[in-house]
């Protein structure tokens, strides 16, 4: 049984009759943090919505991860959706970043849907923009800015997805996020601790008071 508001509301303009049947066909479940939900050439078998959590959708280059967006409470896989007009299989990996609560709902019934109520389409359409303008910032970041501040974005993007200041996150995850080593990340951090853009403690890695963490 579906109870997130959020998620009701966000097809509540498809009728009574669709949310009925989005109740009987819906999976709710839970995934651990830090756990694998789809790696790449995998065969999709659901669509999912995140109700709760966050999950990072990436792939990898000889080790190395590249993200493309997270997936945030009420947001939709749009790559997991495109996969299932062609061979529904996986080009990217997701990762549950934390404890999170996901409603899933079959492939074959999201086919049967697109015809039965093609205004559903406005969803993912909305995904797309979403999805397009988080690759396009992603890609601005890698071509045009230097690595201190493509570091501190990730890191204020993670405070912003998570929630969480100080964020528990190591040298070696930073840095296989940004596609770099350990030891240039380590660098890169106490030079902009010495700015006083971070400090570094126990707790993890905290952006002052004074900053805003949201990015845009």
């Amino acid at each position: 049984m579906i109870s997130n508001q959020l998620i009701l509301n966000k097809f509540s303009f498809l009728g009574e009759k669709f949310l009925t049947e989005l109740q009987e066909n819906a999976i709710i479940t839970d995934i651990k943090a830090k756990t694998e939900i789809i790696r790449e050439g995998q065969k999709n078998k659901y669509v999912p919505f995140l109700i709760k959590g966050s999950i990072k959708v990436f792939t990898l280059n000889d080790g190395r991860e590249l993200i493309y967006y997270y997936i945030r409470p009420n947001d939709s896989c749009l790559m997991t959706f495109s996969s299932i007009f062609t061979d529904y299989t996986s080009r990217v990996y997701a990762l549950a970043e934390e404890e999170s609560e996901v409603m899933l709902i079959p492939v074959s019934t999201v086919h049967e849907w697109l015809i039965k109520y093609p205004e559903i389409n406005r969803i993912f359409y909305h995904e797309y923009d979403k999805r397009f303008s988080d690759v396009m910032n992603m890609v601005n970041d890698a071509v045009f800015h230097r690595l201190d501040k493509r570091v501190l974005s990730y890191i204020k993007q993670q405070i912003d997805v998570t929630g969480n200041n100080p964020l528990k996150i190591t040298h070696r995850e930073i840095a296989n996020s940004l596609g770099t080593s350990r030891e240039v990340i380590s660098r890169v951090l106490k030079k902009i601790e010495n700015e006083g853009e971070i400090l570094q403690t126990k707790e993890g890695i905290k952006i002052p008071v004074n900053e805003n963490v949201r990015t845009v």
